[in-house]
């Protein structure tokens, strides 16, 4: 095992009806941001009581943040902040709420330009507290320090980290997300699935801990999925797929061990060229990836197929049949797993390892997936 820091200050209040106790955790004196996504909250009881809760405070609303939340949406936000001296953000929605959210922390207050902050990777020096409430299960976004933005004007997408922004808490209650619709839900189960294979199929490095905790996770989420995705209200089922999916991604699963995020890298590019949803865009490079990798990520692929799917056979067997499993597992909650089953032409696809060259960046545990070898994947995932 690798030597590792690790800190994690997120409060987390979990369980039926914790938007009430709200009020515990935020100053009465504060001046509140209320910041959500497109409305969906004002469709069902977590708007009201979100506002009920709240009702003696001061508070501004900020609706609007998109999926893959923009830089120039964000940037409204912190002009309104800084209009109104806010002194607390309270986060209402899933992943892309929550890390623009969290853009809007650290910017309000930057001492430069904001852009700064994602293109430079500048130093936050302090973040506007805030809060969220959870109301889809898939990003981890509740319980870590990490941020994905869209840029519109120079369409990327890309990832800031600080621990000024960890949220104070984050309230999860499994209710928020019965009324979800089916697409959202499995974006979510696939979005979870993925951040934990990210830390797991890596190499090995002596870290039975982590390897058996991931597998917990991955286990849990291939039992409890069928269950939710048959009675969206099974508040059991719910509630477990939330904890798993911020169990994902609250970086327990990846200290000591190496990680790979090459699969989120290149999709991220697949989402800001061809505006796919996120978790989609991973389930089209995955598999592709494992095939290519499967020599450099063999013993873990071989303890996934044996732990996970409960293969027997051979090395290369087993390895061939876990990546296969993986891809049916996507398309039982039918998640496409080819481009080509999407309107994106083929050469247009030709772009993304051009950008990753012109970078000079090589992805991967070991960093060697390089420009030719991300156009490969691209077209063994076509």
């Amino acid at each position: 095992m690798h030597n590792f820091e690790f800190y994690n200050p997120v409060r987390i209040i979990f369980g039926k009806n914790s938007i009430k106790k709200i009020p515990n955790f935020i100053d009465k004196n504060f001046k509140i941001l209320l910041t959500y996504g497109g409305g969906s909250i004002k469709e069902n009881f977590i708007y009201e009581e979100v506002k009920n809760t709240l009702a003696n405070y001061n508070i501004v609303e900020f609706g609007g943040i998109e999926p893959n939340p923009k830089y120039e949406t964000l940037m409204k936000a912190v002009k309104i902040a800084r209009n109104e001296s806010i002194d607390f953000i309270l986060a209402v929605g899933g992943g892309s709420v929550i890390d623009g959210t969290k853009f809007i922390s650290a910017a309000i207050d930057f001492d430069g330009d904001p852009w700064d902050i994602l293109s430079r990777h500048a130093s936050v020096k302090s973040a506007v507290p805030f809060g969220t409430i959870l109301t889809i299960a898939a990003t981890g976004s509740e319980m870590n320090e990490g941020a994905v933005i869209s840029c519109a004007k120079t369409n990327e997408k890309l990832v800031f980290k600080s621990e000024k922004v960890f949220p104070q808490f984050s309230i999860l209650d499994p209710q928020t997300t019965f009324t979800l619709p089916k697409k959202q839900t499995v974006n979510g189960i696939v979005d979870a699935f993925i951040h934990v294979l990210e830390q797991y199929l890596t190499k090995q490095v002596n870290s039975p801990l982590q390897d058996k905790q991931a597998e917990a996770v991955l286990k849990t989420i291939i039992e409890e999925s069928p269950k939710v995705l048959e009675n969206p209200k099974n508040y059991e089922a719910r509630a477990n797929i939330m904890w798993c999916a911020t169990n994902a991604l609250n970086r327990t699963l990846g200290v000591g061990v190496v990680q790979d995020w090459s699969t989120h890298m290149i999709a991220h590019e697949l989402t800001a060229l061809f505006k796919l949803d996120h978790a989609r865009a991973l389930s089209l490079i995955l598999p592709s990836l494992l095939r290519i990798q499967k020599e450099e990520k063999a013993d873990k692929l071989y303890l996934y197929g044996k732990e996970i799917w409960n293969l027997k056979g051979t090395k290369n067997t087993v390895i061939k049949e876990a990546i296969n499993k993986t891809e049916e597992f996507f398309r039982n909650m039918d998640v496409k797993t080819r481009i080509s089953e999407y309107d994106i032409p083929q050469k247009e696809l030709q772009i993304i390892p051009a950008l990753f060259k012109e970078r000079g960046i090589k992805l991967g545990e070991n960093k060697d997936i390089d420009a030719e070898k991300i156009a490969k994947i691209l077209e063994n995932a076509y």
